[in-house]
């Protein structure tokens, strides 16, 4: 029997999502099952149970299992980790607290920070010391490393956290404790810095690979239950995980290094948008995108230009307050640059101290979830504004796999917010409907202005089971003028597992200014981490010649403290040539700061090497073709746009059945399986030859009038 099946699971806040692609015919299959909160691997069998029994499948007939999770990034938001110490240098028992400088509020004398993961009973510090060129200034002192194994033996600590200064020029001092520690109590998993992210920074070093001891047990123990329950499903293949960088990655390394998945079901949609973008006719799509991804739980944005997302090397998790950047947990990782916030179609609205209504980042989850699921939630949520405001079919939610109850919908809102504030129902659900798109709305902009691009530069692919919903009213807010809906956008994660490739970034860090650089020893280390790299995905492909290599240097002029990412080729490292590496950064400099400093000095913070595979293609085009075979007309629904107070008569539509080259004008419901496109008056709409749903809004005039 042949495997040609692949499959992408992505499990969201409320819902798991699960795509499978036959790589003979292309085709594909989708399907969407509750999350279960309290063991996650049973939504994700569950779903692969449902798509392969659906599509009369054997699990033996699969190739390949890529899996992305928000288990990561919640079990650190939510405080659910394993017990972490922390073993460093001698001085620097308090850097958790301590941090850096920035402050997310400069004026705010009581500002609060995120509690550290490891409390300072479970901090320890020990005799020694490295200096800032690698030499060792203090000599390790082993007995008091013993003395802390002990004290940590008679505890209740599952991991330890190794994070010593300057480890990333010189690790003999962090790996000697480690082979200290794992003599000691061998039961114990041991993470050190110059592993995990062996960069300058001893803040967020020191925080990023606390983090990732924190989720490694949790996140160990979930791949063992869910390996273990695919092994006895019939699956014999590995199982595989996407990172949040984009790339995907074998079991095996994700294991050791589990901080990096903390955006990886993010990731999988940002990667669905920007290969749906290349099936779209430019002049569409213009090759700027917005993606726009809103689940159960969060909506994330993030800008794509020329069919690559924007990527960045730092990250930062459970921010405390309003979402503001600082006022999290820093993770130094190579992730896909996005903005998220609290506000999905679970998330909670309540009024706050001023009586005004405000939206998340409280999430009802998928247990007991919104009202309207009539699982006991009490709370009025999105999803429950959106059923009251006609956006949604409580009959035929999941394809009619989930009946929604509205009046359980009407009666939370009417309780939580209506009544309070003196408001009707239906008005207390369209200010709920109008807070959060708000919100996202502010939350998009915001990321563009900060990495100084127009947003009305951008075109909107909407992707999540509550991004297309909220989409138009979020475009005509940020005068957008254009949108494209692709078929499946509600399981868009778990498609974009499957169009990325295998790939691992090795970092390594070390200043060194530019016109000092050996570039004997430069490229000794370069050669070496890039082999590190290749190993690390090559036992995961079957071509293993067909690898890529990309150099990327952190460079700053020195005395800054930021840096830009520079590719810089083989070809230009091995001509020895300083100044066109420095014309490399300064053209990279000048295009995020507007200008440069001629006069001042130039270093090198750290070395990136990203090896990568070819990326599995997926014709979209064809994919979702030849499935129509019915009457595409559902009838009409009374919704509610804000017009005149007023409900409107609008023409539901099937979108499976949605042919090429139909237009519509005019509002608009479409509703697939997965989620449903909500499309306001004065809009005009038509289907492409990759059955995406071109949406051109109405001007701000025109949708004023309307």
């Amino acid at each position: 029997m042949s495997d040609n099946y692949r499959l992408g699971v992505d499990i969201g806040g409320t819902f798991t999502d699960i795509v499978m692609v036959d790589d003979n015919s292309g085709k594909l299959f989708d399907e969407k099952v509750l999350t279960t909160p309290d063991d996650p691997s049973l939504g994700v069998i569950q779903g692969v149970k449902k798509i392969l029994e659906t599509n009369n499948v054997e699990a033996s007939e699969l190739k390949h299992i890529i899996h992305g999770t928000t288990l990561v990034a919640n079990a650190i938001i939510e405080r659910r980790g394993s017990n972490v110490a922390l073993i460093t240098t001698e001085g620097f028992r308090d850097i958790q607290e301590i941090g850096t400088e920035s402050r997310y509020d400069t004026y705010d004398l009581f500002m609060k920070m995120p509690v550290p993961l490891v409390s300072r009973q479970w901090r320890f510090e020990i005799s020694e010391r490295i200096g800032p060129d690698g030499q060792v200034i203090t000599n390790l002192d082993e007995s008091s490393v013993v003395n802390a194994a002990k004290v940590i033996a008679s505890s209740d600590i599952d991991a330890v956290s190794v994070s010593l200064i300057h480890s990333y020029q010189n690790p003999t001092h962090e790996r000697r404790i480690r082979e200290i520690l794992q003599r000691e109590i061998p039961d114990i998993i041991v993470c050190i810095s110059s592993d995990v992210m062996p960069e300058i920074g001893e803040y967020e070093r020191t925080s990023t690979t606390i983090c990732n001891a924190y989720v490694l047990p949790t996140f160990t123990r979930y791949l063992e239950r869910l390996t273990r329950s695919l092994h006895d499903l019939g699956v014999s293949k590995d199982l595989y995980l996407m990172l949040s960088d984009g790339g995907t990655v074998h079991q095996s390394t994700a294991a050791i290094y589990p901080i990096r998945l903390v955006q990886s079901g993010p990731a999988g949609g940002v990667q669905a948008a920007a290969a749906i973008n290349k099936v779209i006719d430019h002049e569409d799509s213009e090759g700027n995108i917005l993606c726009f991804d809103m689940g159960g739980t969060t909506a994330k944005a993030c800008l794509v230009e020329n069919g690559k997302p924007m990527h960045a090397n730092e990250f930062e998790v459970a921010r405390i307050f309003r979402g503001k950047k600082g006022s999290g947990i820093p993770l130094k990782i190579p992730v896909i640059e996005m903005i998220e916030i609290g506000a999905g179609g679970g998330s909670i609205a309540s009024l706050d101290n001023l009586g005004l209504i405000q939206v998340g980042p409280e999430s009802a989850s998928a247990h007991p979830g919104p009202a309207c699921y009539g699982l006991g939630g009490l709370s009025a949520t999105v999803t429950d504004a959106d059923l009251i405001l006609g956006y949604l079919d409580a009959s035929n939610f999941l394809g009619g796999d989930m009946k929604l109850d509205v009046e359980a919908s009407k009666s939370a809102v009417k309780n939580t917010i209506a009544d309070p504030l003196g408001l009707t129902v239906v008005d207390a659900a369209w200010a709920i409907h109008e807070t959060v798109n708000e919100s996202m709305a502010q939350a998009a902009a915001i990321h563009a202005l900060e990495k100084a691009k127009r947003i009305t530069d951008y075109t909107m692919i909407p992707i999540g089971g509550a991004g297309p919903v909220h989409a138009c009213n979020i475009a005509l807010k940020l005068n957008l003028s254009k949108l494209i809906c692709p078929p499946g956008a509600g399981v868009a994660s778990a498609l974009g597992f499957l169009v990325s490739p295998t790939s691992f970034t090795t970092l390594q860090g070390g200043v060194v200014p530019l016109n000092q650089l050996n570039f004997k020893t430069l490229n000794h280390q370069i050669l070496y981490m890039e082999e590190q790299g290749r190993k690390l995905i090559t036992d995961a492909m079957e071509k293993k010649d067909e690898v890529s290599v990309e150099i990327l240097a952190s460079m700053r002029y020195i005395g800054q403290g930021y840096n830009v990412e520079v590719g810089i080729s083989k070809k230009v490292l091995a001509s020895e040539d300083i100044s066109e590496i420095q014309q490399l950064f300064e053209s990279v400099y000048l295009t995020q700061f507007g200008r440069i400093e001629p006069h001042m000095d130039i270093e090198i913070v750290s070395w990136r090497i990203v090896t990568a595979g070819p990326t599995p293609q997926i014709d979209l085009g064809e994919a979702r073709a030849g499935i129509q075979s019915g009457n595409y007309e559902k009838g009409n629904r009374q919704v509610y746009f804000g017009c005149e107070n007023d409900f409107v008569s609008t023409p539901i539509f099937e979108r499976s059945q949605l042919e090429e080259g139909q237009h519509f004008v005019g509002s608009a419901i479409f509703e697939e399986r997965e989620s449903t496109i909500v499309v306001p008056p004065g809009s005009n709409s038509y289907v492409d030859e990759a059955l995406n749903l071109i949406i051109n809004l109405p001007t701000e005039d025109e949708a004023e009038l309307n």
